[in-house]
């Protein structure tokens, strides 16, 4: 079982570029389920986008984390 303080702190890497996209702000569960359908990356802000940050939030669907390792979440993203 995974808390998500356990994996908030955790950097996530998109295998696809090896870049580094950030830390998890939410999850979006089914309420129906129960499940969570995908983790969200919150943007930065616009003066940290002028800095070269990130506007918008990045929406991960389940299904493309491929692994939650010790320090790290590995995801697949494609552009």
């Amino acid at each position: 079982m995974l808390k998500i303080s356990d994996i908030q702190a955790k950097e996530i890497v998109n295998v696809s570029d090896g870049k580094v996209l950030g830390h998890i702000g939410d999850l979006d569960i089914n309420l129906d389920t129960g499940m969570v359908d995908s983790i969200i990356i919150g943007g930065t802000g616009k003066m940290l986008t002028f800095l070269g940050g990130r506007e918008t939030e990045v929406v991960i669907p389940w299904k493309n984390i491929i692994k939650i390792g010790s320090d790290v979440i590995l995801v697949r993203l494609e552009d």
